[in-house]
């Protein structure tokens, strides 16, 4: 696995619920907050309070390895009712990582995916790496790790609200 190659984790769940009523939950920013993991705290910024294309946030998190350190999003895909997605980093076409939510009307209920890619982009992730190349894939499988675990852990925290 290399950093070059943006690489991506993803999650979904099936639930019991409208999609409208996963789409409001899945565009409220803290959702995340509400789930063990690095982000701490978020917070609208420039006058923003919802998800639209330029709307930025930002993102306080915390982890054992790496202390504690600040991101700011931008929103830069909006598909009303089924797609968002934010970059992380102070340029968006060239982010440090990529975010979206999906949501997916089905028979019974509603698909919703979390998913994330790393991006290639100078970064204190990327220093890391370069620092130690010998050790990139692993790395890279144990920060898509976390990041997987956040995000089952984001879902938890959706299905218990939509049951």
């Amino acid at each position: 696995m290399r950093l070059r190659d943006s690489p991506t984790v993803e999650v979904s769940r099936e639930l019991r619920c409208a999609p409208e009523h996963a789409w409001q939950m899945v565009t409220d920013i803290s959702l995340p907050t509400r789930a063990p993991g690095e982000l701490q705290r978020v917070e609208w910024l420039d006058g923003a309070d919802a998800v639209t294309v330029g709307a930025r946030f930002s993102g306080h998190n915390r982890n054992e390895q790496m202390g504690d350190w600040q991101t700011i999003s931008v929103i830069t895909e909006v598909e009303p009712g089924r797609r968002w997605v934010w970059t992380v980093g102070p340029d968006s076409k060239a982010p440090f990582a990529s975010w979206g939510f999906e949501v997916d009307p089905m028979r019974d209920g509603t698909i919703v995916r979390q998913w994330a890619r790393i991006g290639d982009a100078e970064s204190p992730f990327k220093t890391f790496i370069d620092a130690h190349p010998d050790r990139e894939g692993e790395i890279i499988a144990f920060r898509l790790g976390v990041w997987q675990r956040a995000m089952e852990a984001n879902l938890a925290v959706l299905e218990a609200a939509l049951s």
